[in-house]
């Protein structure tokens, strides 16, 4: 029964959640609806496997962890992008007077809702994996993007612990320039279902196996190694929601002989605090990857 579960929740919820999402379109729910009670649900199954079936026990968060990461959920990883896009959509209207953009022909609306989401996902995944690498090779987009990569254990919520200007970078490649084609409510939503169930899981702190879909997408057992403490190791495994770009530029990291280690950054003294995080960056030193 265990392997059946290990080999078996991450595609059945992740399907489960896609699945969900178009009935409740289908049904008429409206876009709230749709797309966040999957989410909600997807993401409350996956911290019930965490809780029996954890990867690490030594990764079981605090209080004190629950609470900044779910202030970083809903502040950064939530009400920031919708912030951003509501500015975006008011200037873009107020620019064109209530008119269409002119990029907005450029989208394939008349395929499939599921085909334009997988196209949705691969052009994502091929713009966020170079920002993702320049965020890990370059210092002054790596003095931001170091808050995502603070802890010291991975579990379902602190995918959202990021630094504002590293979300608002995100939100740049991933929403605007669909924002701009003109891409429908529905497909936006699906995509989004896929994009929030797959970040919980890469996350969380639950013993699954992906067997040969390790090969296709960006799941937890790769993305550990990307929270690896040591530069080597965690400067891998870019990959939004796929790894295939990972393939293709030699980035795909996944030993079979060993397990990952200590995560974080070589700065075991890093700040951990919510405000204390968003002045980091501007600190330099204290996201130092070299001992």
């Amino acid at each position: 029964m265990k392997r059946i579960v290990q080999y078996g929740a991450y595609p059945a919820i992740l399907l489960g959640s896609v699945w969900g999402n178009l009935c409740l379109m289908e049904a008429g729910a409206g876009f709230l609806l749709s797309t966040y009670l999957p989410v909600t649900l997807g993401s409350l199954l996956i911290i019930w496997l965490e809780l029996q079936l954890p990867y690490r026990a030594s990764w079981k968060p605090s209080g004190k962890d629950v609470v900044e990461d779910s202030a970083f959920l809903a502040l950064v990883h939530v009400l920031w992008p919708k912030l951003l896009a509501m500015g975006v959509a008011f200037l873009l209207f107020d620019i064109w007077n209530g008119q269409d953009w002119p990029t907005s022909a450029w989208w394939p609306r008349e395929w499939p809702v599921p085909m334009q989401a997988v196209m949705m996902a691969l052009m994502v995944d091929s713009t966020r994996y170079w920002l993702h690498r320049l965020s890990h090779e370059w210092g002054p987009l790596w003095h931001f993007h170091a808050v995502h990569h603070s802890p010291h254990r991975l579990y379902t919520l602190n995918v959202g612990r990021f630094h504002p200007v590293d979300k608002g970078l995100q939100f740049l490649l991933d929403s605007l320039p669909f924002i701009l084609m003109g891409v429908s409510p529905t497909v936006l939503s699906l995509y989004f279902v896929f994009y929030a169930v797959n970040g919980f899981f890469q996350h969380s702190n639950v013993d699954v196996k992906l067997g040969w879909l390790n090969y296709l997408m960006s799941g937890p057992e790769l993305h550990r190694w990307h929270h690896s403490m040591w530069a080597q190791e965690s400067n891998n495994n870019y990959g939004n929601h796929l790894i295939i770009w990972d393939w293709l530029f030699g980035t795909r990291y996944l030993p079979s002989d060993r397990e990952v280690e200590a995560l974080g950054l070589v700065n075991r003294r890093y700040p951990t605090g919510f405000m204390q995080q968003m002045q980091a960056p501007f600190h330099p030193g204290l996201d130092k990857t070299a001992a």
